[in-house]
Formats: C-alpha cells, sequence, structure tokens
C-alpha cells in the first residue's frame, strides 16, 4: 500500500525488474519524472504520516527526507512495533 500521490512499492519494483536495455525513451523519461515527483512528494510529507512500507522503501533506497539511513531506520523499526501493539507511542 503507498501513501496519497505516491508509488506504491509494486510499482517501484517494477521500474526496476525491466532492463533499461529493454525500456524505450518515453519509458526512461517517464520512470526518471515519476521518480523525481516521488521523492519530492516524500521530502515534504512528514515522517509521521507516511505508512511503514513507504518508511521502509524510503530507508532502501537512501531517501529518508535527509535523514540518517540509522535513524530512518530506527524510526521504522518503532513505527512497525507501533503499528503492531509491541512498542510505546
Amino acid at each position: 500500500m503507498s501513501d496519497t500521490g505516491r508509488k506504491s512499492m509494486t510499482e517501484q519494483l517494477g521500474d526496476k525488474v525491466k532492463p533499461d536495455s529493454q525500456k524505450s525513451t518515453t519509458e526512461h523519461m517517464g520512470d526518471k519524472a515519476s521518480g523525481m515527483m516521488d521523492r519530492a512528494a516524500g521530502s515534504v510529507q512528514p515522517e509521521s504520516q507516511k505508512s511503514t512500507s513507504q518508511q521502509m522503501g524510503e530507508s532502501m533506497r537512501g531517501s529518508g527526507g535527509g535523514k540518517p539511513m540509522k535513524d530512518t531506520i530506527k524510526d521504522t523499526v518503532q513505527s512497525a512495533k507501533e503499528t503492531m501493539g509491541m512498542g510505546e507511542k
């Protein structure tokens, strides 16, 4: 599941699965534009409003809003614990 206005993890994975050599120029431009828009949307969206899967995706691709990756991962783990009722809020 993705956050409103963001690419889902499935869409992001689909963009990566097809080899660049098999993509048309239009596909390359579309991937680049949608990726830039997704990163821009992620950078202005407060961490507290991001889904756990979106936080995990951002931490894996290193775009956690300028935070160090270890902090993004820590926050993602804490959010997952809270979602599952295993951590403090």
